[in-house]
């Protein structure tokens, strides 16, 4: 426990640290990070430092967003009380990175000794929470689910963003467009994306992110095959800025993720903060989050809703006013409130910690 003993009026010191500030950001939990970070230093009741890899922090609360060795000193400090997002469980390495399901048993008492040592494991969802309960071991007190949040005031697009985006990346305003995002690797379902673009030679697909891990992506070789491949109405910009990844957003009709295991996927909450209709693979992760919000699918089914926002006016309203049910429901200031929270809880704790 910090020395600080700080009061209701006194701002909460909190060291948010993410390995990806100083490796590769073009993912998710990258995204997260950042916009939770911004959020709460937009607060005044919270003192926010960020990163110090590789060493402890004079803090009241640890918050760590990633589970590599430049967080030890972290996860292992007696003086501070510890929260960690799970952004990662066991099954989120298949089809990821390279032979993940040979050591994912290993990669799974990993990550039950890190989250064990957290005094709150903030899940990303429903599923997460009962992964971290039943796979993970962490006790259910310690588990609390808190959804990625984004700053939807940032992504509000209008008509004139919307055409600047597509002058700016050199798309015709009369292109119907369909954007994806996330690392190019076989769980995001590539094969699904690259047929969208054979059914659908008249629409404009562009897939936003590369394989930053290079050789250690799953599968690297048959990717980049399928990139190199890829017919002329599907464009593969690479890893861009996350400035770059909006501008793409706001230029497009669609988003679609075709992946077949996500857990709360940043890319869904920032095209719906654009206004885009959502369409997805019809997955459990998604019941309590996105919900009927979301234009489910399966394999034989996404051309045929891609389809149906192209030609139909009225369907492509009525998904919109979808995308901006999710928009309300995960904007970050609410959920910088309710974390705040957490930390207050938890520095209030003078009690012994249960041992994991």
């Amino acid at each position: 426990m910090s020395e600080r003993q700080p009061t209701e009026d006194t701002p909460l010191v909190v060291n948010m640290a993410s390995e990806s500030d100083v490796s590769v950001q073009g993912h998710g939990v990258h995204t997260a990070y950042v916009e939770l970070a911004l959020a709460l230093e937009r607060r005044d009741d919270v003192t926010l430092v960020r990163g110090g890899y590789g060493e402890s922090v004079e803090c009241d609360v640890y918050h760590l967003h990633t589970l590599g060795s430049a967080m030890w000193r972290k996860i292992l400090d007696p003086r501070a009380k510890k929260v960690v997002s799970a952004h990662v469980i066991p099954d989120s390495l298949v089809g990821s990175i390279r032979l993940a399901r040979y050591w994912r048993p290993l990669a799974r008492r990993y990550m039950r000794w890190f989250y064990g040592r957290a005094d709150r494991v903030l899940a990303v969802s429903g599923t997460v929470a009962r992964v971290l309960q039943d796979e993970l071991r962490v006790p259910a007190e310690r588990i609390e689910v808190l959804h990625n949040t984004v700053d939807m005031r940032a992504y509000r697009t209008t008509p004139a963003d919307r055409t600047a985006a597509r002058r700016h990346l050199d798309i015709a305003d009369d292109a119907f467009v369909v954007v994806g995002v996330g690392q190019v690797q076989p769980r995001k379902r590539m094969d699904v994306f690259e047929q969208l673009a054979r059914r659908h030679p008249d629409v404009v697909l562009i897939w936003v992110g590369g394989v930053p891990f290079k050789h250690l992506g799953a599968e690297y070789g048959a990717m980049r095959r399928l990139m190199e491949r890829a017919p002329a109405n599907l464009l593969f910009p690479g890893v861009v800025p996350h400035p770059e990844v909006r501008r793409y957003l706001q230029a497009a009709d669609v988003f679609c993720l075709p992946a077949e295991q996500e857990n709360h996927p940043m890319c869904i909450l920032e095209a719906a903060g654009v206004g885009l209709p959502v369409v997805a693979r019809d997955l459990p992760e998604y019941d309590d989050t996105f919900g009927d919000d979301v234009l489910r699918c399966q394999d034989g089914t996404f051309a045929d809703a891609v389809a149906l926002l192209r030609d139909d006016r009225s369907a492509y309203a009525t998904w919109q006013q979808a995308s901006a049910r999710i928009a309300e429901r995960f904007d970050s200031s609410a959920a910088a409130e309710r974390l705040v929270g957490i930390y207050r809880d938890l520095v209030a704790d003078v009690g012994p910690r249960v041992s994991a």
